[in-house]
């Protein structure tokens, strides 16, 4: 996937665009309104409220507080000659940076930590920068720090693994300029075996990938596995014409048609 894409709440009163501290790379831009502001502090709250949620379930809650936010492409600031910003915009997701806040809410211990925890997530070692922004799905498995476990090969037998030259475009050509090529392994569960068994062995608060056949890529979507009323379910900030917002699609018939799923958990889900 390629980026084109506690009850102690901290108020924050502070302009559109702030300067926050990094100890590893000193200071950086950080854009936020006041709209996400306000919806980051009411978040918090909300999460401080439920404090018995814990891995998956939490995901489940933190996730469905989106449910309807439209779907924004090309959100974040940076590119090999544009400087990065940790852009935090609650209020317009693409389906990467949805999961890039819920992950950063599940671990943030208040609203502060919660934009430390979006630059944890969405960047390589913690470093705000283009060349370091986690660019692909997999990076959150394969790249330090490591945030969540592949667990493809647990959930099914008939897992496949794939040898990808990930952002490579074509011999000579990369899909983001100024981006190494990465050679990675990829381990995929193919559509046509994703039965009873698989979703007996999915867990709430799964983070899936939708499988690319693309050799320079790993998926070519992310959400979340959930259950809604007992119902296997795909939450997703979708681009599809006929959403444009975060919604729940039935997991089976979203899956059936796709090449197969990538399955990433975090630790003790």
């Amino acid at each position: 996937m390629i980026y084109h894409p506690p009850s102690n709440t901290h108020e924050f009163a502070n302009p559109a665009s702030q300067l926050i501290v990094n100890v590893s790379t000193g200071k950086y831009d950080t854009d936020i309104d006041q709209a996400s502001i306000n919806r980051m502090n009411k978040i918090i709250a909300e999460i401080g409220k439920h404090k018995d949620l814990k891995n998956g379930n939490l995901i489940d809650f933190i996730s469905k507080q989106f449910l309807g936010t439209p779907y924004v492409a090309n959100r974040l600031i940076g590119s090999q000659t544009t400087p990065e910003h940790l852009v935090i915009d609650l209020n317009a997701l693409d389906c990467f940076t949805y999961i890039d806040y819920v992950e950063a809410f599940r671990r943030a211990k208040n609203a502060s930590d919660f934009i430390r925890q979006v630059a944890h997530v969405r960047y390589k070692n913690d470093t705000v920068s283009f060349f370091k922004r986690r660019h692909f799905f997999s990076d959150w498995a394969y790249s330090n720090p490591v945030l969540v476990k592949d667990v493809a090969a647990q959930i099914s037998p008939k897992t496949q693994t794939v040898r990808k030259r990930l952002n490579e475009k074509a011999p000579g050509e990369k899909y983001l300029p100024g981006i190494p090529i990465v050679t990675r392994d990829i381990k995929y569960i193919p559509s046509q075996y994703i039965d009873n068994n698989v979703i007996k062995n999915l867990h709430v608060g799964d983070y899936i990938g939708i499988y690319s056949p693309d050799h320079g890529m790993d998926v070519t979507h992310v959400g979340i596995y959930t259950k809604v009323n007992g119902v296997p379910t795909f939450r997703n900030a979708s681009s599809l014409r006929a959403n444009m917002k975060v919604v729940d699609s039935p997991f089976m018939d979203y899956v059936k048609n796709k090449p197969g799923i990538v399955v990433f958990r975090i630790s003790g889900s």
